[in-house]
């Protein structure tokens, strides 16, 4: 089971080379399960019992499940699309020496950037397209091998092995072609597009790195992949939330974009999109603003983005006691500068979900001399607070564009998500909670 739920993930991936085209599988996954979608310029006509969706921005997404009965609270889990990369500028080629053909692009997210180098890379994204009087946006994705980041030979630079830093806009840019391929770059799109070069009027283009996933190991315990962070989140949710609900609470799913940027966008977690899809669900059923305030106060929320596991050659970045190991479980996040939302009872109700589960979890804090990152769970609490817990799966080399993880994990949080959401987390009283089936 934990081989074929790590090829489903590695193959959802591999459809999924933008967070666009992420938010495009997980909409065919929802409407394959009878999920309807809603869009936010036209009224929601909801109904006790209904399962709908509803997408921002074509890259961010949230889904929900509404009990037949009269709920009592909302139980979301949430992730984001997104990944560390590159982005392809306006005015894009550089003709460079008169014989090659540049890629002009910037860095998106805090990404390493010596993997990106010598290996086959495309480009996916979207691009609007005018037809008459419209403009149209679409999914685009060059299905092959495309560019390359040439590494500098040892020869010329004696000290790569001894440190180097890397400049974005002279290290990191895509060879495209020879001097032959001026030109080429915005016919290659239109085409791709079935769509004449002079309509195309806006691109987010991205590179992806092409690469393969693989299973490996001494016993195929291992898994090599791009964009684990956080697709394997994302996906292991969002398969939790098809298989289970309740009929106490309302089942929300969340994949949001541009959390590797800060999330300060109309569709990112420090965005009104969670809070919108809320307070609409509340208002389509009748609810006054109080009932829905009383909702979101009983609610509860799993902020999940993969986590860091103990490296094998650096021990000592981890923290001295809570040492969180690939193939071992998810990594309950916790951190005194509340970079995570995790406390006492986010924790300890999180626990008892995967011991419902029968889950094994883990415990992640930064070592106190190296700081860590941050998610989306405490952005997304500034709009919609609630109790919330950050999670993860533990993996290797985060933000490299190939990331190690572990085959058991991704099935391991399917069936956590699974529990949370078949769970009714009800809060009696302050400093009490019940978990009832």
């Amino acid at each position: 089971m934990f081989e074929k739920t790590t090829q489903d993930l590695i193959d959802f991936i591999a459809k999924s080379p933008s967070c666009y085209h992420v938010t495009a599988n997980f909409a065919s996954m929802l409407k394959e399960q009878g999920f309807e979608k809603l869009l936010e310029t036209q009224p929601w006509d909801l109904a006790p019992g209904g399962k709908y969706f509803v997408v921002r921005a074509d890259s961010s997404i949230i889904a929900f499940q509404i009990p037949k009965q009269k709920f009592e609270n909302f139980q979301i889990t949430s992730a984001h699309s997104d990944s560390p990369t590159f982005k392809i500028k306006e005015n894009e080629e550089l003709l460079v020496d008169g014989h090659y053909v540049e890629l002009n692009a910037e860095r998106y997210g805090g990404m390493i950037c010596a993997p990106w180098l010598d290996r086959p890379l495309s480009i996916a994204g979207k691009a609007v397209v005018r037809k008459g009087s419209s403009f149209e946006t679409r999914l685009v994705n060059i299905d092959r091998d495309l560019v390359m980041i040439p590494n500098v030979a040892i020869h010329m630079n004696r000290q790569v092995n001894e440190g180097y830093t890397y400049h974005a806009q002279k290290d990191m840019i895509p060879l495209f072609g020879d001097e032959t391929a001026k030109g080429a770059f915005s016919r290659l799109i239109a085409d791709a597009l079935n769509a004449p070069e002079e309509d195309v009027l806006g691109t987010d283009l991205f590179l992806y790195n092409r690469t393969p996933a693989s299973i490996w190991g001494a016993n195929r315990e291992f898994f090599s992949s791009p964009r684990l962070d956080d697709l394997q989140c994302a996906y292991a949710c969002m398969k939790g939330f098809l298989q289970g609900s309740n009929e106490k609470s309302v089942s929300v799913c969340c994949v949001f974009d541009n959390e590797e940027v800060g999330s300060t966008t109309k569709q990112g977690a420090d965005s009104t999109f969670l809070q919108d899809v809320l307070e609409r669900i509340c208002s389509c059923l009748g609810r006054s603003r109080e009932e829905y305030q009383m909702a979101v106060a009983s609610s509860f929320m799993i902020s999940a983005d993969n986590s860091h596991a103990v490296h094998p050659h650096h021990l000592d970045k981890a923290d001295p006691t809570n040492r969180p190991y690939m193939n071992h479980g998810p990594v309950i996040k916790f951190n005194a500068n509340q970079k995570y939302t995790t406390d006492s009872v986010s924790a300890a109700i999180f626990k008892g979900i995967c011991q419902k589960a029968r889950v094994p979890f883990q415990t992640y804090v930064n070592h106190s001399d190296i700081p860590g990152g941050s998610t989306l769970g405490n952005i997304a609490n500034t709009h919609v607070s609630l109790n919330t817990v950050d999670i993860g799966l533990p993996q290797l080399s985060m933000h490299s564009s190939y990331e190690t993880a572990g085959i058991k994990d991704t099935w391991y949080l399917i069936q956590a998500a699974e529990a949370f959401y078949s769970t009714h987390i009800r809060q009696d009283q302050d400093g009490r909670y019940t978990l009832e089936d």
